[in-house]
């Protein structure tokens, strides 16, 4: 940790496997929430292997002067947002099943 503020990074894909979305947030200061955000998506192949998101991604971070980056080191979830892409506890969306009733965060089934 290098100081404030900081950059959160975070991938999301129909399954463990394939990030199709990555999401940047610049934080402030430890318990803020992200004061900006932008996501990046790719229809086919991997965001973590896009040159030109991870252009964009270097320039966003660079552009909000993050002293420190915080990324996950897995897929997080799936690339639709609850309240925005669908209602409810699931994603209805089929490429989407792999996260049906899984943990976000650890991948590992909840029931």
């Amino acid at each position: 940790m290098r100081g404030w503020p900081a950059a959160t990074i975070a991938f999301y894909g129909p399954d463990a496997k394939r990030a199709t979305k990555v999401a940047v947030g610049i934080v402030m200061g430890d318990e803020d929430e992200p004061l900006k955000m932008r996501d990046w998506s790719t229809a086919t192949g991997d965001v973590r292997n896009n040159a030109a998101i991870a252009t964009e991604m270097l320039g966003f971070i660079e552009k909000h002067g993050a002293l420190s980056i915080i990324m996950t080191d897995r897929i997080i979830g799936c690339p639709h947002q609850t309240g925005i892409d669908y209602e409810g506890d699931w994603c209805p969306d089929p490429a989407c099943a792999y996260w049906y009733e899984r943990d976000s965060f650890t991948g590992e089934p909840i029931r």
